[in-house]
This record gives structure tokens, C-alpha cells and sequence, in this order.
């Protein structure tokens, strides 16, 4: 058993972040993290989706989606909600929502 616990965040990012390849980039950083979760771009012009993974390792997620992006996006804020711990995990990798 891990002694960190497993959470699930769900998240919006606003700026330009459509057309930027920032979903394909998203789930490749958190697959890379070992996180398992969704993406997928909203009729607003944002991305949103959910992360699930250890805590550690979803707020380094958290912190990549605010400040990092793919190369060619532009985010002006990420929101994260509905933070909570979870036994297990609902997805078994990270997918793009068409």
C-alpha cells in the first residue's frame, strides 16, 4: 500500500489553449507522471478535464497546467475543484475527449 494518498482534482485552463495542441500535450505530461484521467477542449474556448493519480504527483500536474502548457499556449488562469480522496481510480489512463 502506498502511503501517499490517491486524489481527483477536476480542472479548467482559460487562455489560448485551443488549436495549440494542448490536449495531446496534457496527456502526454500526465502519462509521464503515471496519472491517469481526461482532457478535452469546451465550446468557452477552454480545456477542462480530470486528474487522478498520488497527490504528489497531481499537484505537479496541477502546477504544469497553470504555468507550463504546450509550447504554443498561452494561459492566463487554471481552476482546480472537487479536490477529493479516492480509494481507487476511475480511469485506467489518460485520454483526449473528442
Amino acid at each position: 500500500m502506498s502511503n501517499e494518498d490517491l486524489i481527483s482534482v477536476d480542472y479548467e485552463v482559460f487562455g489560448r489553449v485551443q488549436g495549440v495542441f494542448f490536449r495531446k500535450y496534457t496527456q502526454a505530461e500526465g502519462k509521464k507522471l503515471g496519472l491517469v484521467g481526461w482532457v478535452q477542449n469546451t465550446g468557452a474556448g477552454t480545456v477542462q478535464g480530470q486528474l487522478q493519480g498520488p497527490r504528489s504527483k497531481v499537484k505537479e500536474m496541477q502546477e504544469w497546467l497553470k504555468s507550463t502548457g504546450s509550447p504554443k499556449s498561452h494561459i492566463t488562469k487554471a481552476e482546480f475543484k472537487n479536490e477529493k480522496t479516492v480509494n481507487s481510480l476511475d480511469h485506467s489512463s489518460f485520454n483526449i475527449v473528442k
